[in-house]
């Protein structure tokens, strides 16, 4: 027996090596952890149980017989953050290059299976060079198996990717079915086809994080929602983010204990500029609204003219969606749209109520949106919001126009609870571009046309340019100080916390995707 287990501890310390002490070396070089090193620092000291040490592959084509490795090229197995449960895969680019296979990619389904089965988040770890190319049609296989896996998966437990190093090709698409990606700055990247196949393919010359490194994917693809500083940055991010959510599609976000006090935000009185045309920093609304130091933003340098997070509201979790007037004076664009149509499906999967503070103008106007298909990506939002069965809560504080107004979580597409500030204007259109409209005719007639059209501007102003014809039809529940905006926002998601909600009877809806 004793032999057996010296033999046992062999193989073990084999299987932790990986590719051995230079590749290992190489890693840290290039400002990398290892596999495990990542594990260590992800998971609760001493909580991992690892799973298919010893695995190997099983293909001897191109000499492979001889570059066998004990784990074949991933870590996986569970562990618990913060003491809860979690599953967990990493990739480990010292045993060839972190190359997906058949062995690689049954032990990553194996784990995702037990997820499911569970309830609990699965974390992936991605630093490969893609699929082994020696394994042939076998390596493409184990990649649809994966993909096959997110999509059941999605919507029944957190599914979050971690981009470590390289990830190319079909490797892309796995992360891309998950639910948050995040990214390392300057040592990961993720593309589908990479700089070289570029180059000859269009001539284009770029580097590989230009093409599709940190920066570039989370201000202008969208494709990652955090772009963190180094690795231990980016583990820090990710047990945030899962403090935030729930195990699973059935039970409740994780609260955190709050005692009640003078709930009053006397600094949202002093927020919105008299000046109707003059922006702020929606930020500092949702600050003073939320539970002091709780907004974790989610795609902070994309579309940024909306706002999108995770907060607490009484040590419990919610979901924001703001639009921002300091950045594109706050309108809905394309961009816009699908972030916070993701963001709001995510939250109701998950059971995470939603807290929606509007000021829009409307829809950004031109050739490039309405060519580009701002109907359908502005469709998106508007179906995310009207599919949404959690609690969900509205407070205009200041412009509400046009369409836009209805997109923005309206009482007419089932929002529970609409407040509004004194400020909220709640319009077809601003009062200047109706009065010209209106009154083009008197305007046209005047003797001093631009006295006119201010008189008939400031009219149509006195008219609409307030909350209370739509609080007189019940579309706003109430006009509320915003100093008493959280006092009011706590006992109505208190109030609406055990609210039950059925859609029709149908396979799926059809989003206009």
């Amino acid at each position: 027996m004793k032999n057996k287990i010296k033999a046992l501890n062999a193989k073990i310390a084999e299987a932790q090596k990986g590719g051995g002490d230079n590749r290992i070396d190489a890693q840290h070089k290039k400002g990398k952890l290892t596999a495990r090193e990542r594990l260590h620092f992800l998971l609760d000291e001493g909580s991992f149980e690892e799973i298919g040490m010893l695995v190997t592959h099983r293909s001897t084509n191109f000499e492979l017989d001889k570059q066998k490795y004990l784990g074949d090229g991933v870590v996986t197995g569970y562990g618990n953050i913060n003491n809860r449960l979690v599953y967990v895969f990493a990739q480990d680019f010292t045993v060839m290059g972190g190359s997906l296979a058949e062995a690689h990619a049954e032990k990553i389904c194996k784990v995702m299976d037990l997820a499911m089965k569970n309830g609990a988040p699965i974390i992936g770890l991605n630093d490969s060079g893609g699929a082994r190319i020696q394994e042939g049609v076998v390596s493409l296989g184990g990649y649809a198996d994966i993909f096959y896996k997110n999509t059941l998966a999605s919507g029944v437990i957190p599914q979050l990717s971690a981009i470590m190093g390289p990830c190319a090709g079909g490797a892309v698409y796995s992360p891309a079915l998950t639910d948050f990606i995040m990214m390392v700055e300057n040592t990961s990247y993720m593309f589908v086809t990479g700089p070289n196949v570029v180059k000859t393919v269009t001539h284009e010359e770029v580097s590989s994080e230009e093409l599709g490194g940190a920066s570039t994917h989370s201000s202008k693809s969208g494709v990652a929602h955090f772009s963190c500083a180094n690795e231990l940055t980016l583990i820090e991010d990710l047990k945030t983010l899962l403090s935030y959510v729930p195990q699973n599609c059935e039970e409740e976000a994780p609260a955190i204990p709050y005692t009640l006090s003078d709930e009053r935000r006397e600094v949202l009185n002093n927020i919105i500029p008299e000046n109707p045309n003059q922006p702020y920093d929606i930020k500092t609304v949702i600050e003073g609204i939320v539970d002091i130091n709780s907004f974790f933003e989610v795609h902070k340098n994309y579309a940024e003219n909306i706002v999108c997070g995770f907060a607490r509201m009484g040590g419990k979790s919610i979901g924001v969606v703001a639009n921002q007037p300091a950045f594109l004076a706050g309108v809905l664009n394309i961009e816009a749209s699908t972030k916070g149509a993701r963001f709001v499906r995510f939250c109701d999967c998950f059971n995470i109520p939603l807290l929606v503070l509007e000021d829009v103008p409307g829809f950004l106007p031109g050739t490039d949106q309405e060519w580009n298909g701002i109907i359908t990506h502005g469709a998106k939002l508007l179906y995310a919001f009207a599919e949404a069965t959690v609690p969900r809560i509205t407070v205009i504080t200041r412009k509400a126009y046009g369409g836009a107004y209805d997109v923005m979580n309206s009482k007419h597409i089932g929002a529970d609870m609409n407040y509004a500030w004194p400020s909220a204007e709640i319009a077809v259109m601003g009062a200047k571009g109706a009065a010209e409209i209106i009154f083009k005719k008197e305007i046209q007639e005047a003797d001093d046309q631009e006295a006119k059209w201010k008189e008939k501007e400031q009219e149509y102003a006195n008219l609409f340019a307030n909350p209370y014809n739509a609080a007189a039809r019940g579309y706003v529940d109430e006009v509320i100080e915003p100093a008493q905006t959280r006092q009011k926002l706590m006992k109505a998601f208190t109030m609406l916390q055990n609210k039950v909600a059925t859609l029709p009877k149908k396979k799926h809806g059809n989003i206009p995707l």
